[in-house]
């Protein structure tokens, strides 16, 4: 099926108990909208909506799916709608708030906590080849809170990139759009075009969903800490199996930034899955060291936020 665009629910729609405001943002996979509640507050709202497997045209309420691509697409709306539940479960911080999920217009929707600020992406742009150290290990440190949180449900990201991490106002990470549901489905759906973002998924996304764990998602947060002080991702998992040209960014950015977090950046961008912090707690334990076995001054980090609002205050 070629590719398609997906016309977004018009301004005003009304969606359950949520008033559709404006299309957020469009991808092959979802739109997000913003919406209001009966209240007054402002929602986002994800629509699943696969654009390789359904349409939706201008004026239309429910997405027409062709007779083939039914299966694939019922089993996709399944694990949206399970990651959803499972989402909903998770109170944290660091983490987007999932506050409902229901189903609609013969497709599922996903309700979270609208946040207000800018993305890493956003902020990596504005200030590329500027960006400090303090604020890599500070802004990481703080939103592997919030990814220590999802590994112990047992859940993963695997989407983690720096459009999907948010700075809100007050200078804290939160994780966004999970890639999960996206991942089992085109795993499952040979048929489908892959679901990853090339340059931050680990090469076990790729090939061999065997060998995803909390290292996978390590993965995408070392290619994260890369583009900040790079300015671009590193070079494709899946290519670098094949041929790895990624040079050891302790050795690109020796006078910039210091030995220990470079050599962590590379030590999470291993291609070998075993070879990579095991754990969430194990990389966040050494982002909090200024060298090895010399932990960063406690009060450091007790003053967190307000150094990341400093931080996203200079624009």
């Amino acid at each position: 099926m070629p590719p398609q665009a997906n016309c977004a629910l018009p301004h005003g729609f009304q969606l359950d108990q949520y008033r559709i405001e404006r299309q957020l943002s469009l991808g092959g996979f979802s739109i997000v909208y913003l919406a209001f509640d009966q209240d007054g507050l402002p929602v986002a709202i994800k629509e699943y909506l696969p654009n390789s497997l359904a349409l939706r045209k201008d004026g239309e309420v429910e997405p027409r799916v062709p007779d083939e691509n039914m299966p694939a697409f019922r089993y996709g709306m399944k694990c949206f709608f399970e990651e959803g539940r499972s989402l909903a479960k998770l109170m944290h911080p660091n983490v987007v708030r999932v506050l409902n999920f229901f189903r609609a217009n013969n497709t599922v929707y996903m309700v979270m906590q609208f946040e207000r600020g800018r993305t890493l992406h956003d902020y990596i742009q504005k200030h590329k080849g500027e960006v400090k150290e303090r604020f890599i290990r500070a802004i990481f440190t703080r939103m592997l809170n919030g990814l220590r949180e999802v590994h112990a449900h047992k859940l993963l990201h695997l989407d983690i990139k720096p459009s999907n991490i948010y700075l809100r106002n007050d200078g804290t990470p939160v994780l966004l759009d999970f890639g999960a549901a996206r991942q089992t489905l085109a795993l499952e759906q040979p048929m489908l075009k892959p679901m990853y973002t090339p340059g931050f998924a680990s090469p076990e996304q790729f090939a061999n969903r065997e060998a995803l764990g909390p290292w996978s998602d390590i993965y995408s947060v070392g290619a994260s800490m890369y583009a900040c002080i790079v300015g671009t991702a590193p070079p494709r998992s899946d290519e670098r199996v094949k041929q790895d040209t990624l040079q050891p960014i302790a050795r690109q950015q020796a006078s910039r930034y210091s030995p220990q977090l470079l050599e962590l950046v590379d030590w999470c961008l291993r291609l070998d899955p075993l070879a990579r912090p095991q754990s969430v707690y194990t990389l966040q334990k050494a982002l909090m060291q200024k060298e090895a076995g010399e932990a960063m001054p406690a009060s450091w980090f007790t003053d967190l936020g307000s150094r990341l609002k400093s931080f996203i205050g200079k624009r």
